[in-house]
């Protein structure tokens, strides 16, 4: 089992990244490594650019991104960690897949639609081609799965249609270059919410800073934005059913569950019948245990700018070992003549 993913690089890295996402990717590595597969984790600075940014912000952003993965526990002696502008093959097969990939299939993709919205002339060519360098990310490396929640499902099935095709129209029948990934169901991410608003995803974006716990906050720091969480006046429920229409109550518990490890209905067992001025001071110690030492060892990583750039550095040169041989043949299969 071989598998790929991958992460934009963004600031202000919160606990809804942490429970949303690279929780799991550690979780995979142990697994995939215990049986003896391969996990290949990449930051998408190339799919970065798709949008509007800053130069220096994704610079700094992608080193924050590989502190924060390495002190959440990925383990680069495991995993095979990098960055996609150092691997410049992700590049070179999007182009080759370019021919393969069809302008009916890419816009009928529901992120092109929602990213540029109205004003889909004014998108860059990037933003529309965006799913071909998804599927060159995994089919470069014969990726066997890929982890997908809801809103990859399309990405992935793009991404096999394309490899489908090209092997139809470039390869022997008993002889497909290209693997088809199939679907890695993860377990179940936990979705966090803003402390202020039950509603909204947590965010990077949004202005109040109360709104999030993120990675950098010190203890005394957590405690304060948990204390000061949005809830209703209403004792917590007995039972799971009890927190419907209890938007932010509901994100609180699903938090306290996410960080023990355990069931919504044992954190009710528990709770249940208590208020949230007993409850709110047993989720922050619980944040405060569990965030300290990941807390303590991305800070220190963050300020080590070499570690982190030869971290990428090595990782990169794995990955371009394993990408190269596919790029090889690709190129042989679309009849391009290399020196």
């Amino acid at each position: 089992m071989r598998i790929v993913s991958g992460i934009q690089p963004t600031g202000n890295l919160h606990l809804g990244n942490y429970l949303g996402a690279i929780r799991n990717w550690v979780a995979m590595q142990e697994q995939i490594s215990a049986e003896g597969g391969e996990c290949l984790y990449f930051l998408a600075d190339m799919h970065a650019i798709s949008m509007p940014h800053t130069p220096a912000d994704l610079t700094s952003n992608t080193r924050e991104m590989v502190a924060a993965l390495v002190a959440c526990g990925i383990d680069p002696e495991r995993s095979i960690l990098f960055n996609q502008a150092q691997v410049p093959q992700h590049a070179e097969l999007q182009w080759l897949l370019n021919g393969t990939a069809r302008m009916g299939w890419l816009n009928r993709m529901t992120q092109w639609k929602d990213k540029a919205g109205k004003n889909r002339e004014g998108a860059s060519v990037a933003l529309f081609t965006y799913p071909v360098l998804q599927a060159a990310d995994v089919l470069l490396y014969q990726a066997t799965h890929v982890p997908v929640g809801d809103d990859q499902k399309q990405h992935l099935e793009l991404a096999r249609d394309i490899a489908q095709k090209f092997n139809n129209d470039f390869c022997a029948e008993d002889a497909p270059l290209f693997t088809l990934p199939a679907p890695y169901i993860p377990p179940e991410a936990a979705r966090i919410m803003s402390l202020r608003d039950g509603g909204a995803k947590m965010s990077k974006s949004d202005p109040s800073d109360m709104s999030r716990i993120n990675m950098t906050d010190d203890a005394d720091t957590i405690m304060q934005k948990v204390k000061k969480a949005k809830t209703d006046p209403e004792p917590l429920p007995s039972e799971k059913a009890g927190l419907e229409g209890r938007a932010e109550a509901k994100n609180l518990v699903s938090v306290y569950a996410a960080l023990a490890g355990t069931s919504v209905d044992a954190v009710l067992a528990e709770f249940g019948g208590e208020g949230f001025g007993k409850f709110k001071p047993a989720l922050g110690e619980l944040l405060v245990e569990k965030l300290a030492p990941i807390n303590q060892r991305f800070v220190e990583l963050r300020r080590d700018t070499a570690a982190l750039d030869a971290i990428l550095k090595a990782g990169s040169e794995k990955a371009r070992a394993l990408a190269i041989p596919t790029l090889e043949r690709t190129y042989t299969a679309l009849g391009l003549v290399r020196g």
